[in-house]
């Protein structure tokens, strides 16, 4: 079969590998969907954390399925997604229902291949239904999962204000999500572009300039002089996650979704007074799975809203790096598997 290894950052190589052979436990999924991920991009570029090289990237994905041992349900050619966590089912959080952030965490394409490939082998225990959803939507479950299980940890209430910065697919499924949740969403990136899809498409009520001089007394003017009472990173840039401290209301929430290799830096007495609460949310679990499922069943999100730029398997090797570049207006690439 045609894999697409990324041998190294920046280096891209297809190659001619083995099929996987079934084995016990697990499935085999003919690859149709790839959804492009901000991992797979950082990847690319050699700032991934958690991250070894050679790798096949790819996670976010969808198939048919051609083989499977102990899948109760599943059927030969149905189409299907899996959650593309793998976990070890024993450590601490796998036994307290987190197995999103279990001690030995493999995440497909991250820490083993992923699906940049004609077939995949993955656990029967991660296999997702298609519900009857389309391949271009089964592939976009897991990024908007990522969203709605960070607006599960902020524990969003109806009404109250919820900044979301970052408006790449990640924080546009976050702030899906805060407004299916009942959240008023403000949208904040550096990309007017970007800021004006939120407005477009999504209907965002708000939306700011992150580069404006005035950010501060913009939140405190649209929150009544309240400012956020939730906040949620969705950059993984360590100066926007740093800079984000002083949006928080008294009592606030600090979800960060985005993730970076260095260190966080605040004012303690400042983050002490509000009695603030920071708190990671690292992948998805099921039930944010399901609940994606759900919304799109509902048509509470459309995820062709999301598909700007489609390519065929064989192109992505010379397309790859182009979607690195803000100006190709890049919101979800999607690969199409023949």
């Amino acid at each position: 079969m045609k894999t697409l290894v990324c041998t190294s950052p920046g280096q891209f190589e297809y190659s001619q590998e083995e099929s996987p052979v079934l084995t016990e436990g697990n499935a085999i999924i003919k690859i149709k969907r790839i959804g492009i991920c901000g991992t797979d991009l950082h990847a690319y570029e050699g700032t991934q954390p958690y991250f070894e090289y050679p790798r096949i990237l790819g996670h976010e994905l969808a198939g048919e399925l051609v083989e499977f041992d102990g899948a109760e349900g599943f059927a030969i050619g149905e189409a299907v997604t899996f959650i593309p966590y793998f976990n070890c089912g024993t450590c601490i959080a796998c036994r307290s229902g987190k197995p999103n952030c279990c001690t030995s965490i493999k995440v497909c394409g991250v820490h083993t291949h992923g699906g940049m490939v004609e077939y995949l082998s993955v656990p029967t225990y991660s296999l997702v239904h298609g519900e009857g959803l389309s391949f271009d939507e089964l592939a976009l479950i897991e990024p908007l999962a990522v969203g709605a299980h960070g607006v599960r940890r902020a524990a969003v209430q109806p009404g109250e204000f919820v900044l979301v910065i970052g408006a790449g697919p990640i924080g546009l499924g976050t702030m899906e999500f805060a407004r299916i949740a009942g959240g008023k969403v403000i949208a904040m990136d550096i990309n007017e572009a970007r800021l004006q899809f939120c407005q477009d498409k999504l209907q965002i009520p708000y939306t700011i300039n992150a580069l404006d001089a005035n950010v501060s007394e913009k939140l405190a003017e649209i929150t009544n002089g309240d400012m956020p009472t939730v906040v949620i990173d969705a950059t993984g840039n360590q100066k926007a996650i740093n800079g984000a401290f002083k949006y928080m209301a008294h009592g606030a929430r600090f979800v960060l979704i985005g993730l970076q290799k260095g260190e966080i830096s605040f004012s303690h007495p400042e983050f002490h007074k509000r009695e603030a609460t920071l708190m990671s949310s690292r992948n998805a679990t099921r039930q944010d799975f399901e609940l994606v499922i759900a919304s799109m069943k509902k048509r509470l999100v459309n995820p062709a809203t999301y598909i700007t730029h489609r390519v065929f398997f064989d192109q992505v090797k010379t397309e790859f790096e182009r979607w690195l570049n803000p100006a190709t207006g890049v919101i979800k690439a999607m690969v199409e598997v023949e």
